[in-house]
């Protein structure tokens, strides 16, 4: 209901006007639109009324907000939480939630992500999302949980599930889960504008907001590379790296300073300086393999992630070679989720190819094949697929070769 109150505010505001209470009218779009749902489904017929009666309360919690000036100053435009999106992003990081469940909480409600769409972020199962969403729902209501904007140390805290939020919309902007566009722009460029938002506020500044956003600039940087004018996806190793943006780059770099303003590393300090070495490389051969694995080796410390081992098996692979990195890749547990996501398969896939295992690399993509809902990475992948299947000719002169006795 939310994303569907914007798209009515960018529809009617430039011809009529942005309204007086900003706020007000989103919430009130989205209790109709909100209505409209509960009326055509029965099944919510019993919590019609205290739905809507909810609504109403955060509406005229909004209008009191504004005509009384309570929280002084946390509707000017001049503060983080001015913005709609970025006040119900805070907003659904409740204290009352658990960490995981709020990021779940708030890429549902705000965001628009699927169940699966999360499901895979988190690399989980889908009825363990929904679980999750269900458990945080119940959690507000019972804590009765009105619009009230956080103060002080319960806005610090709920800071960083913000962060985490934002991270995980780039993400899917990045490489989208499914769909026929390797890219969702407008995600990541709203991903980027929220937490460089933050960044302009001494309440909402850190040092990891700044990491987060050098990260950002770093990655959205390479976006107008990442496919050929076919449609084609390109592989970092096979960019045009003329045509990454050096102006984002910059910025990056200006947002990597002031997060070394801080005294604490976190995980996005590492990525985002992961990313930077690959900004300055002047090639793809010309990166600072042996670097790059030191700082993934920190961050897997700090982590103990998955993820962050499948990246670190591509950079050991540069840095030590292909059985090196099989042997690292070998040391992911069976039972590890990581198992179960394209991204383990794409990656020994990779390896495989490399170790000149190409029956084996073969099997590997078809099973990262038919663990994607991309579009354009099917098609890479396909690629890769004809690429290792041996043509018709070759097959029948090894079928008529005499077999060793």
């Amino acid at each position: 209901m939310t994303q569907d109150a914007f798209v009515e505010a960018l529809r009617t505001w430039p011809h009529r006007g942005v309204p007086g209470n900003p706020s007000a009218w989103l919430l009130q779009v989205a209790r109709r639109r909100a209505l409209d749902v509960l009326r055509r489904d029965q099944a919510f017929a019993a919590r019609r009324d205290a739905i809507a009666a909810e609504l109403d309360a955060a509406t005229e919690a909004l209008d009191a907000h504004d005509a009384l000036g309570a929280h002084a100053g946390a509707l000017r435009d001049d503060d983080p939480f001015a913005d709609d999106r970025l006040r119900m992003i805070l907003l659904c990081c409740h204290p009352v939630v658990s960490d995981d469940s709020r990021v779940a909480l708030t890429l549902k409600t705000v965001s628009g992500f699927s169940v699966g769409e999360i499901a895979r972020a988190f690399l989980a199962e889908e009825s363990a999302i929904a679980q999750r969403l269900v458990r945080a729902k119940r959690a507000l209501r019972d804590a009765d949980v009105g619009f009230t904007m956080p103060e002080g140390a319960e806005r610090v805290e709920r800071l960083s599930a913000v962060l985490d939020v934002l991270y995980l919309m780039f993400n899917e902007g990045h490489t989208a889960h499914e769909g026929d566009a390797l890219l969702r722009t407008e995600l990541a460029a709203e991903a980027l504008r929220l937490v460089e938002r933050l960044l302009r506020h001494e309440a909402t500044r850190s040092p990891a907001a700044s990491a987060l956003a050098a990260l950002f600039c770093f990655h959205a940087a390479r976006f107008a590379a990442r496919t050929a004018d076919d449609g084609r996806l390109l592989r970092l190793a096979e960019q045009d790296r003329r045509r990454w943006d050096r102006t984002l780059i910059a910025r990056g770099f200006q947002h990597l300073d002031a997060a070394a303003q801080g005294t604490a590393l976190g995980t996005y300090h590492l990525e985002a300086q992961i990313a930077s070495l690959h900004a300055i490389a002047e090639s793809w051969e010309a990166t600072d393999w042996l670097r790059i694995v030191e700082v993934y080796d920190r961050l897997l410390t700090l982590t103990g992630s998955s993820v962050v081992s499948l990246n670190r098996v591509v950079a050991v692979q540069m840095a030590h070679g292909a059985a090196r990195a099989w042997t690292e890749l070998a040391r992911i547990s069976k039972t590890d989720p990581v198992r179960r996501s394209y991204l383990y398969h794409a990656v020994r896939a990779e390896v495989l190819e490399a170790l000149d295992r190409r029956s084996e690399a073969r099997d590997a993509w078809v099973a990262a094949r038919g663990l994607t809902g991309s579009a354009p990475l099917q098609r890479h992948m396909d690629q890769r697929i004809a690429a290792l299947t041996p043509s018709p000719a070759t097959t029948d002169v090894d079928s008529a070769s005499p077999r060793p006795s």
